[in-house]
This record gives C-alpha cells, structure tokens and sequence, in this order.
C-alpha cells in the first residue's frame, strides 16, 4: 500500500494531527470570538451537521434495532459514568504524591465525569466501521443522563458542584442532535421508499422468471411423454374367457 493510499484511508486521524497542529501554530484562530467564531461553527452548525449526515445515511431499521440493545447500551453508561471516573480517580490519587499541580488534577478528574463526546464518538466509530446506530443513541442518552449524573460525580471525587442550567443543555442537545437527525430520516425517505419499491419490482421479475422456467420445464416433461407415447405400439387388449 502506497503512501497515497495510506493517507486517503486514514484521513481522519491525519485530519485530527493536523488540526491540532495548526491549533498549536495559531491558536487564536479557534478561540472563542475568533474568526472560525467556534461557539457557532462548531456547537451548532458542526455538531448539527454531522448528526444530519448520520440521519441521510442510516436506515430507520437500523436505528430501531440499535435501540434494542439494552445490554449494549447499560456497558456503555456504566463504564463512561461509573468505571471510567472512578479509575481516572485511583490514577489521580497515585498521580498525588508528585509535584503535580493539584488543580490541573481536579481537571483531570472533572474531565473524567464528563458524558460521552457527542460528536466525536460518532465520527470516530463510523470511521472505524463500527455501530454508529449505536454510537448516536449512546452519545445523546449519555449526554442526557450527563446533566444529572456529572454533578452528582463531581460532588462524590471533588466534595463540591454547581448548578447546572438544565434548561440550555437539553433545548441545546435536543436541537443539534435530536432534530437534525429526525430531519435526516424524514429527508431521505422518499429515496428510501422508491429503493423498497425497486427491491419489490425485481423480486417480482425474478418470481415471474423462476416461474416461468419451471413452466417450460414441465411442458418440455409432457411432450416428451406425449411422444413416448405416440411411439409406442398400443398395449395388447385383455380377452375375457
């Protein structure tokens, strides 16, 4: 494989390095009220964007199915809100006895509580070829369940919370998520629906074909007969005595 070749199956990951190589460079270019204006760009119109993509591109069957992964869906909560904090908290508490700055150890911990991410785990499991039925459900349920569990965790690994505007969050997760991709489903049925009918049509044709040999096939078995028949001299009559 090519090096061409290499780079155009990973795109993601070089995007990623050299995204954050130019964060690095200029950092001021994604700061919030810079140019790329990212408290727009990337909260509304990217996360927005990205679950619409998943709405065209994902069948409605696909996505009721992946809502029946009940066991899926608890390993999935329950390591991101339960496991995960409490292993970054053991880590931290070894990572305490160094000359660690203690604040930039409760960041850490405080990262550790948060939910899921929305859309990368999305753009990351589909890159992956993963179930990205599952990763839409899970990043949206996660990020719900987030704005009452993640205080909660920050309360227990910190000793100290804040209020949450529970309001905002919901209304900001239900229109950038929840919305594009019904919008999506709803968008790309008319072409869904013409596929169901051409998958219809040549099923029937095919039927109508299989028929049709099997047709041919037994009128080809009763004239053979027929000549056989024709063929033959005729059986000897039974005299009666």
């Amino acid at each position: 494989m090519g090096l061409l070749e290499r780079v155009r199956k990973q795109w993601f990951l070089v995007a990623i390095v050299l995204a954050i190589t130019f964060a690095k460079l200029q950092p001021s270019v994604g700061m919030h009220g810079g140019p790329l204006r990212p408290e727009i760009t990337i909260t509304y119109v990217a996360v927005s964007t990205i679950f619409l993509n998943s709405g065209l591109s994902l069948k409605t069957e696909e996505l009721t199915s992946a809502l029946m992964h009940v066991k899926l869906h608890m390993f999935v909560q329950i390591f991101t809100l339960g496991f995960f904090p409490a292993a970054i908290w053991f880590f931290l508490k070894l990572l305490a006895l160094t000359s660690i700055n203690p604040w930039l150890l409760k960041g850490l911990q405080t990262v550790g509580c948060m939910p899921p991410p929305v859309s990368s785990a999305v753009i990351l499991t589909k890159a992956v070829g993963g179930n990205e039925a599952a990763a839409i459900f899970n990043s949206a349920f996660g990020s719900f369940l987030g704005i009452v569990i993640t205080p909660l965790l920050l309360l227990l690994f910190l000793g100290s919370s804040s209020s949450v505007p529970f309001t905002s969050i919901f209304s900001q997760l239900f229109m950038t998520v929840v919305v594009p991709l019904i919008v999506g489903q709803l968008s790309d049925f008319p072409r869904r629906d013409q596929s169901r009918i051409r998958a219809r049509s040549q099923q029937r044709k095919r039927s109508v074909k299989r028929t049709e040999q099997e047709d041919d096939g037994t009128n080809c078995i009763f004239r053979y007969h027929m000549y056989i028949f024709a063929c033959e001299p005729p059986y000897p009559h039974s005299t009666g005595r």
